[in-house]
């Protein structure tokens, strides 16, 4: 009996040296590394053990704020009024994802008429809050541009929970939901950022600021300067009553707070007027991602009405947003031709071999946003259009779209009246206008990096159709 409680004792005494030693090689290990690391001190290695085994509410959190930017994240503030909705809400609710899309359409007065009840397909709406104490008590310019900034402090308050992004625009302007979450999901939302758009027409911004972002077009507030905003919105109004426009205000604001505009080609004020097909067939190399004016220019496809043409655009866009209206350029060596292809929207036929830098300059389809202004015009560089047959495109606007089962995307587009024009004769007479329809496919994947656009091959151009394939360009290729 004694001899075996020895023997257990010694067992013990033995395992209890042991642990003794590695607990001591251990402190000597993790203190050495300590010492080499100082970033991790030795105090916190045991709650780092304790937060990693048993996570708590914060570090979930943590975890949360980490996770990438997607829809949920934003919330939308479309600043209006009950007399303009009664025509405008087609615009909107073209591109609005009811129960998916948060935020809200702020309107003067509750809405009338055939607008009762509210459609379902609308945004919900919000009257702006009263204001008639604090315009009585303050001198302003124009009591609606007051409401219209005080507009994004309201948007605000109304949605709190996990959100990372405002987004404020107007009522006649089209967002391109999804790539306006891939844009601001490259930034961090945890710091102040205010992006925008400029205004095309070089006036506008002198007029107002080359530092502010056009409110109709959209601007992004990160939540913290939202935030920040917000609390000092009044006080800000009122420095700045005196200022001529709601954006010029919310810029001000925002520069007391220490932050700029981070401006964003893919923003699109539509400074223009008339036939803008020039301009959206020759996009800037950036994601699209707002249209405004649409009640101040021509309905963008022929032989179609504003509304009509704008839910024919978002079929395009619903299907892949990351290509829309991206200008890809390639060339049919044989007939020597160009193709200029704004996916989604317009294809162009050149009857000679065109240098990109030349093709990706608008044509000069629209007019300036004031009559009879001196040029400079526009923010970018244009081409007016052309009598020569040589340099006078063919063109051919989206007619439908569908995914084929090689999991690729088919786009189709048709001719549009009114060239008018001969064969090109310094090209051999290899003449576009038996061409009645351009087909394009792409990948139904997303065109995720933008550093460089995508090529394309011409695989048919017979009959009454061509044939047109997107890929990724190979390595040091020259797209010539």
């Amino acid at each position: 009996m004694l001899s075996s409680f020895s023997s257990d004792n010694f067992s013990v005494s033995s395992l209890c040296k042991t642990l003794m030693i590695l607990g001591v090689l251990l402190y000597l290990i993790f203190n050495s590394l300590s010492n080499q690391y100082p970033i991790c001190p030795a105090t916190d290695f045991f709650p780092l053990l304790k937060r990693r085994a048993f996570p708590t509410n914060e570090s979930s959190l943590a975890n949360s704020m980490d996770s990438p930017t997607n829809i949920n994240h934003l919330v939308f503030g479309l600043l209006g009024s009950e007399r303009a909705w009664h025509h405008r809400k087609a615009y909107i609710e073209s591109w609005w994802r009811p129960n998916v899309t948060r935020g809200y359409l702020y309107l003067d007065k509750a809405p009338m008429g055939d607008l009762v009840p509210w459609s379902k397909n609308s945004p919900p709406y919000k009257v702006y809050e009263d204001l008639t104490e604090f315009l009585r008590e303050t001198w302003v310019r124009s009591p609606v541009i007051i409401r219209m900034v005080h507009g994004i402090m309201e948007v605000f308050r109304q949605e709190r929970g996990n959100i990372r992004w405002l987004v404020i625009g107007d009522d006649d302007s089209i967002f391109f939901v999804d790539n306006i979450v891939d844009v601001l999901a490259k930034y961090d939302h945890t710091k102040y950022y205010y992006l925008g758009g400029q205004s095309e027409f070089v006036m506008s911004n002198i007029w107002y600021s080359f530092n502010q972002g056009f409110g109709g077009a959209g601007f992004m507030l990160s939540y913290p300067l939202a935030k920040a905003l917000s609390k000092d919105m009044e006080n800000c109004l009122r420095r700045y009553a005196h200022l001529k426009s709601a954006d010029l205000i919310t810029t001000a604001c925002i520069a007391d707070i220490g932050v700029n505009l981070s401006p964003h080609k893919g923003i699109h004020q539509i400074d223009l007027r008339g036939d803008i097909s020039g301009f959206l067939s020759s996009h800037p190399k950036s994601p699209i991602m707002s249209l405004h004016h649409f009640d101040m220019v021509e309905p963008i496809f022929p032989s179609m009405d504003r509304f009509e043409s704008t839910r024919h655009l978002m079929k395009a866009a619903n299907v892949d947003q990351s290509r829309m209206m991206q200008q890809i350029i390639c060339y049919h060596r044989q007939r020597k031709w160009t193709f200029s292809i704004s996916w989604g929207y317009s294809v162009h036929i050149y009857e000679r071999i065109m240098p990109r830098s030349y093709i990706q300059n608008p044509i000069e389809t629209f007019k300036t946003w004031i009559k009879n202004q001196r040029p400079p015009y526009y923010m970018f560089n244009t081409r007016l259009p052309s009598n020569d047959p040589c340099e006078a495109p063919h063109v051919f606007f989206f007619e439908s779209i569908e995914k084929t089962p090689k999991n690729e995307i088919f786009t189709s587009y048709s001719r549009a009246p009114g060239r008018g024009f001969p064969v090109c004769s310094k090209n051999g007479n290899h003449t576009a206008d038996f061409i009645s329809k351009i087909g394009v496919i792409s990948p139904a994947t997303k065109h995720k990096e933008m550093d460089r656009c995508e090529c394309c091959d011409v695989v048919r151009a017979d009959g009454m159709k061509a044939e047109v394939n997107f890929r990724e360009c190979m390595m040091d290729e020259i797209i010539a």
